[in-house]
Parts: C-alpha cells; sequence; structure tokens
C-alpha cells in the first residue's frame, strides 16, 4: 500500500549560485530566483492539506563563511522577502517560524522576524520554519544545556523529552527531507529530527525545482516502504 502524502517536509534549498555561474550571471540573481521558487513551493503546500509543515534551510552559521558582499545580499533578500510576502503568509493562513540564533544578526531583522511571527500565529493551513542562521550541532548543543539549567535527571531524560528542547518542539519529524543540487550530504541540518526521515535527492538546481518537481519528489515518496527499522 503506498504511503500518504508526507505530513512534514524539509528542503535543503541548493544551487542557487551554481544556478547563475551556470549562466554567467552574479550569484545574487540565483538568490533572487531561488527566493521566487521558494515562493511556489510554499503556496502549492499551503494548497495541500495533507502537507501540515514545511521547513526550509535558508541560511546555515557556516554561511557566514561566504564572501561579505554576498553575505550582505542575503540579508537585505530575507528582509525583503518579510517586507514582500507577510501580507500574503496571513492571507494564505501560513504559520511562520523561524529556526536558528540571533547571534550576529542584524536587530531590525530580528524585530521584522518576531513581527512576522506574531503576525502568522494564527495561521492554520501550513506552518512554514525557515531555518536561518541555524546549525543542528548548536540546536543540539543548546538543548543539552538548557537540560542542565533545567536540572533535569538522567532517569527523567528520554527521546521525547528530549525533543522538547529542540527549536522544532511540539512539531512532528520530517518525513521527507528533500535536497536539490545531487549533493549528497545534509550540511548540519536537523541532525536529531531527520533520523528516520526518507531522502530524495535531485540534480535540479534549487531556481529550476518547479512544482512538478516537487510532486514528483511527492510520487516517489509514496513509493518507499517505511519500515522504522523493523520488517514487513
Amino acid at each position: 500500500m503506498p504511503n500518504p502524502l508526507p505530513a512534514h517536509i524539509a528542503i535543503i534549498m541548493d544551487g542557487n549560485g551554481r544556478w547563475a555561474q551556470k549562466r554567467n550571471l552574479p550569484r545574487s540573481v540565483g538568490h533572487k530566483k531561488g527566493v521566487n521558487r521558494a515562493k511556489e513551493i510554499v503556496e502549492f503546500s499551503a494548497e495541500n492539506s495533507t502537507i501540515e509543515y514545511l521547513t526550509l534551510y535558508a541560511f546555515s552559521i557556516e554561511n557566514w563563511n561566504r564572501p561579505f558582499k554576498e553575505v550582505s545580499f542575503l540579508m537585505t533578500l530575507i528582509n525583503d522577502a518579510i517586507d514582500n510576502e507577510l501580507d500574503s503568509l496571513v492571507e494564505n493562513g501560513i504559520k511562520l517560524s523561524f529556526l536558528g540564533v540571533e547571534k550576529n544578526l542584524d536587530k531590525k531583522i530580528l524585530k521584522k522576524m518576531k513581527k512576522a511571527e506574531e503576525m502568522t500565529k494564527n495561521g492554520s493551513n501550513l506552518v512554514l520554519n525557515v531555518a536561518f542562521n541555524y546549525s543542528g550541532r548548536l540546536e543540539i548543543l543548546s538543548a543539552v544545556k538548557e537540560i542542565i539549567k533545567d536540572g533535569l535527571k538522567p532517569e527523567d531524560l528520554n527521546e521525547m523529552t528530549f525533543s522538547k528542547y529542540l527549536y522544532t518542539r511540539e512539531i512532528p519529524d520530517p518525513d521527507l527531507l528533500i535536497r536539490t543540487s545531487g549533493e549528497f550530504r545534509i550540511s548540519n541540518y536537523l541532525l536529531w529530527q531527520i533520523a528516520y526521515s526518507e531522502i530524495y535527492i535531485t540534480d535540479t538546481l534549487w531556481p529550476d525545482f518547479t512544482v512538478d518537481n516537487f510532486k514528483e519528489a511527492l510520487n516517489d515518496y509514496k513509493k518507499r516502504d517505511r519500515r522504522f527499522g523493523g520488517i514487513e
């Protein structure tokens, strides 16, 4: 029997820079194109009643190592994306949540992020998580520190309790992880949460990843035999 559509989909949106370079364009053009593509995938997901959560990897802690000009552009891009899409998110019932740390982020951007989260908090069609200034290892380390601060005893700690200290608390683990651009790595993304996620890798660069490509990934997921370590 085929699997139902995944309730939670996580995506590593990779390949913006390479998409632009292949066309002899500035990397910034690829990033802009990538935002437009993300908008299409979000809108499709919000219209699909089966998909409840969509988590997009937008900016990692390691991305600060990129050239200053590119990082500055990416910060401007997230700032503009919030300005341009906030009304649409509210109208379409999409609840926005940012996963990551505040360190090194401009106070104006942080203020906009918090405002966007507040304005969309009642959205019920889709929960859109944007991993921004994010690190999977740092998320786990942060959880451990909070557990120590709360004074939990070893015998009181289990997987369910630990999960409540993650950025994704109260959100089910991803059923499906999609990575574009053909890279076979998870890039420090949702390290705890994707333990049993189905993984779909495509050579398509993110700016070329259309809704039809997204549907192909969903159809492939339907064919998977999810055993979670067991057998038929």
